[in-house]
């Protein structure tokens, strides 16, 4: 919805500009168009301004080749993470590798995401708080910013990876106890899938700038959908990995693989999408 109002996002537009229109899904501001003090319009997105304008990142090398720029690892780590789940589910993989090197390429794999969980939280939390990006600040660790859907999205991920680190390494060092239930491939924790999908759903809001919209053209919006239906199939694979307290036994060995392996290849072809969204010369997505 867009609102005339001066209805501002979490940045800071310089004195004298004022904000002529925004996008509020909730009680976030993901998109906006400012007048400078001379009435030029000035477009401000807020994942595009993210991605592009976050301090850390360093906006050098190729689309798939660029060491020196934050997204650049997000992405890689994004892809490890992903390919290691998927992998994990597949049963004729744990036939291969046996119980406990499955249950370590999981952990491997959590670890990964919880890399690019705090990459991606960083880029979020050194995004400038100023309209104008070349006003200097200092690179932070943590900041405190409810207002922004962006820093719930990133932060919530980031906590449901150190769940998913939990459980994976819990299900490691107890391998002898799983292979008794039927040999079954662990889907992710309920926790940590929970935290993914609310992050996804702030991630979709932020890329719709509304609760829905079909926008398949835009790389934004095809990265936040892919990563809503991996987010989803991971809380179904968690759900059917729940024990019976009667039979002892996971509810669904094929769910809990299936959901896996799914989530995991819907996270990797996201990650790959980030690679192109990086260098991106401007935004798809406008008012």
């Amino acid at each position: 919805m867009i609102q005339k109002e001066d209805n501002y996002p979490y940045l800071k537009p310089p004195e004298g500009f004022i904000c002529e229109k925004s996008d509020v899904p909730g009680p976030f501001v993901t998109r906006a168009i400012f007048k400078d003090a001379e009435g030029n319009p000035i477009k401000w997105n807020c994942r595009y301004y993210r991605k592009h304008q976050s301090r850390p990142d360093k906006r050098t090398g190729s689309t798939w080749w660029a060491p020196r720029a934050l997204g650049w690892w997000i992405s890689i780590f994004f892809i490890f993470g992903s390919t290691f789940f998927a992998l994990g589910a597949l049963p004729p993989y744990r036939s291969l590798v046996g119980d406990y090197y499955n249950g370590l390429t999981f952990f491997i794999g959590s670890l990964f995401f919880t890399s690019a969980a705090f990459l991606q939280y960083l880029e979020t939390i050194n995004t400038p708080s100023n309209l104008i990006s070349s006003v200097h600040q200092k690179l932070k660790i943590f900041s405190w910013e409810p207002k922004r859907i962006d820093w719930w999205a990133t932060l919530v991920q980031l906590i449901g990876t150190l769940f998913f680190n939990l459980s994976t390494w819990g299900a490691l060092i107890h391998f002898h106890f799983i292979r008794t239930l039927d040999k079954l491939v662990w889907g992710p924790d309920a926790f940590g899938s929970i935290c993914f999908i609310i992050a996804s759903l702030l991630a979709w809001m932020e890329v719709n700038h509304s609760i829905w919209s079909f926008k398949p053209h835009k790389i934004s919006w095809r990265i936040a959908a892919y990563n809503l239906i991996g987010s989803t199939a991971f809380i179904i694979a968690a759900a059917a990995s729940y024990v019976s307290p009667n039979s002892g036994h996971f509810y669904s060995l094929v769910i809990t693989n299936l959901g896996t392996f799914i989530g995991g290849i819907f996270f990797l072809i996201g990650a790959v999408l980030l690679f192109y969204e990086r260098t991106m010369v401007e935004s798809d997505d406008h008012l």
